[in-house]
């Protein structure tokens, strides 16, 4: 009788076909591909993507619209769409024709007083110079003075760049407009090409389910619309303490900036600080950090708290969110990590409630209800 037992070593082989190992090396060269394709499409995909939102943000209007225009006219999606885009050029241009004129008056006056300014900088017994004398500075002077001379021997090269990059950006908002106009035409019947694809029994539960993302879209939509609209009155107190020009002006470039996620309250704070800085270098000091003191509040106070509630999830899947999507996506990925991620959260209640349809759920990151 044995005390003791060994069992034999079981060996296990593994058979790769050639069909399968071509298949495989075939994924991996189409994933390769795809992202490499994906990453050079970032800028357009950012048009794309803030075509959408403002597509998302321009079809209850538009529906609106389509249902209350006259005549024949009524129920015209491509009447209602061009109507509200005449609408929002109207609406842009008296905007600029409001800022603009006293921003190019300003402009003037600066150049107006520019030869006094550099005569006082020349001149020995003027008061910068002789702050300059007091605290020694003549050395540091001498550098700047350097690097602006050479800057300005580049200049030509630097006026073609900009140049180009103001054609760039009209050549990108006339992409999103015409991109937007056609979502907003042709989106309903593509969502109904869409649905006729589906089995009949789906498509009752696929239309719940994309109501409830276009709500979870559109609350963001609205949020960040909110924001904007909270950005420009928080900051009509600042611009007139500190007798910015033009405030009410500078107020609906604060809201129109504040449509920009991630990178639109820098562009505000550099426009605002400019203007002010025509009329004293203490009032643009004091409206930047004032500026700066708002956006810190508004990032973490009171954007996540905002899109919470519109987008029904917590203020920490909110800015956890913003936080991933713009380091894996840059601007592109902060624009869609909150919407993203409202429409997953949507999908996996549903996924979880056609699973067990009898339970009550509570999802973990949803905001609490009142």
């Amino acid at each position: 009788m044995a005390f003791f037992s060994r069992s034999s070593d079981k060996e296990i082989a593994l058979t790769i076909t050639p069909k399968t190992f071509y298949k495989v090396v075939l994924l991996i060269i189409t994933t390769t591909i795809l992202l490499t394709a994906l990453k050079q499409a970032t800028y357009s995909l950012t048009l794309i993507f803030i075509a959408f939102f403002l597509a998302v943000a321009l079809n209850a209007p538009v529906s609106w619209l389509s249902r209350h225009l006259p005549w024949k006219l009524k129920d015209s999606r491509t009447s209602a769409t061009a109507l509200s885009f005449l609408i929002v050029v109207a609406v842009l241009a008296i905007f600029l024709a409001n800022l603009v004129p006293p921003i190019a008056r300003q402009t003037q006056s600066f150049i107006v007083s520019a030869p006094k300014i550099v005569q006082d900088l020349r001149s020995q017994n003027g008061e910068v110079n002789k702050f300059v004398a007091r605290y020694h500075l003549q050395g540091q002077i001498d550098d700047i003075t350097k690097e602006l001379t050479s800057k300005l021997r580049n200049s030509t090269s630097t006026a073609v760049s900009a140049a180009a990059g103001v054609i760039n950006s009209v050549f990108s908002v006339l992409t999103i407009l015409v991109l937007t106009f056609m979502m907003l035409v042709e989106g309903p019947a593509w969502l109904s090409f869409v649905r006729e694809l589906l089995p009949e029994r789906q498509r009752e539960h696929a239309d719940k389910l994309r109501h409830n993302m276009y709500r979870a879209v559109k609350g963001y939509v609205n949020g960040q619309v909110a924001l904007a609209f909270i950005a420009s009155l928080l900051l009509l107190p600042g611009l007139l303490v500190f007798h910015v020009s033009y405030p009410f002006a500078l107020m609906a470039v604060v809201f129109i900036c504040g449509l920009i996620p991630m990178v639109g309250h820098t562009i505000g704070a550099i426009i605002v600080t400019l203007i002010a800085l025509f009329h004293s270098p203490f009032s643009a000091i004091g409206i930047l950090i004032y500026y700066f003191l708002y956006q810190q509040i508004e990032n973490y106070l009171i954007q996540p708290k905002l899109q919470a509630n519109t987008t029904n999830l917590s203020p920490l899947l909110v800015l956890v969110s913003v936080i991933v999507g713009v380091s894996f996506g840059g601007l592109v990925g902060g624009l869609v990590a909150i919407p993203a991620v409202a429409c997953l959260r949507v999908w996996v209640i549903d996924y979880l409630q056609t699973r067990n349809p009898a339970g009550a759920l509570e999802v973990p990151g949803s905001s609490p209800k009142k």
